[in-house]
């Protein structure tokens, strides 16, 4: 077995333990924004740290604050809230676009709470987490499949991200038209 392929079946191995912390893990209490930095690394830096940048910043944080992506600190602290935020949309920025993810994270907020809706999309990643290291080991739903070989893995993968990202795309499409038809009928558009 090449170099590379060990050092992929390695890193499917930790995606399979990757663990984001449910709402209930995160903490409970005020945290200023370096620690709120601290956590993001801790949580994401598995996931995110292959190149090199970083995960996030605190212009970034403020950014999201300006966007209505976030709430405004209090008196500059973060919670729970912050934090369940910041994680998902460090995430899924690295597959759409902000605006699509203010509207995703609204639709799913607007649908199932804040609480449960971020518990869902960590459920939802970590399955997905499985899945691909599956898939870097060869194994498929039921039975054993072809072992993707290294020098098509990233090939394959990016096909696989680009008919999942359209299919996010068009996802959310939808649910801007879904959220825009609740305003319109009185309903509220924001989850903060």
């Amino acid at each position: 077995m090449s170099d590379i392929n060990t050092e992929l079946r390695e890193w499917a191995k930790q995606l399979r333990t990757v663990h984001l912390p449910r709402w209930e893990e995160l903490p409970d209490i005020d945290l200023y924004m370096d620690q709120v930095m601290t956590l993001m690394e801790r949580y994401l830096g598995v996931l995110l740290s292959q190149n090199q940048e970083k995960i996030i910043t605190p212009a970034m944080v403020n950014n999201y604050v300006k966007l209505n992506l976030i709430p405004a600190p209090r008196k500059k602290h973060y919670n729970r809230v912050h934090l369940a935020y910041l994680i998902a949309i460090t995430i899924l920025k690295q597959v759409v676009t902000i605006k699509e993810v203010k509207i995703g994270i609204l639709y799913q907020a607007d649908l199932c709470g804040t609480r449960n809706a971020y518990n869902l999309f960590c459920e939802q990643l970590e399955a997905e987490l499985v899945r691909v290291a599956g898939q870097i080991d060869g194994e498929s739903i039921g039975e054993k499949a072809p072992v993707i070989a290294a020098q098509t893995l990233a090939l394959k993968m990016a096909a696989s991200a680009f008919a999942d990202k359209i299919a996010a795309e068009k996802a959310v499409a939808l649910q801007e038209v879904e959220l825009k038809k609740r305003a319109a009928e009185g309903k509220k558009d924001s989850v903060f």
